[in-house]
């Protein structure tokens, strides 16, 4: 089975999609840098070393230094698809992600979209 075209792709050069999406509603780049930091455990100066190394999405998942327990609570659709039922599980990191963006640009607020096992 070949691997989907999305895993080969830079994250840098979906990155200023993320931002524009956010910025287009009046959220930040540096909530945008807190989601990614949040959901993978990069720092900020290792996800913005990461962005300039031209890193994949295969390999920045991979290489995420502690993907977030409470990711797993992320729930809803992002393309037509849920994400809780989504089986790749690299596929599903970037629905994950794809999903906090869309909360944000949404207007939701930060504390919600960064989930707690608590709630």
């Amino acid at each position: 089975m070949t691997k989907h075209r999305i895993y080969s792709i830079s994250v840098a050069s979906v990155y200023p999609h993320y931002i524009a999406k956010a910025e287009k509603k009046g959220r930040t780049k540096a909530e945008v840098d807190e989601i990614f930091c949040w959901l993978t455990g990069y720092s900020q100066k290792a996800l913005e070393g990461e962005l300039a190394k031209g890193t994949s999405f295969e390999e920045f998942f991979a290489a995420a230094p502690k993907l977030n327990r409470a990711r797993e609570l992320i729930t809803g659709v992002v393309c037509g698809i849920r994400v809780e039922t989504i089986e790749d599980p690299l596929m599903k990191e970037i629905r994950y992600l794809d999903k906090l963006i869309d909360e944000l640009a949404k207007g939701k607020a930060m504390a919600k979209i960064l989930r707690s096992p608590a709630e």
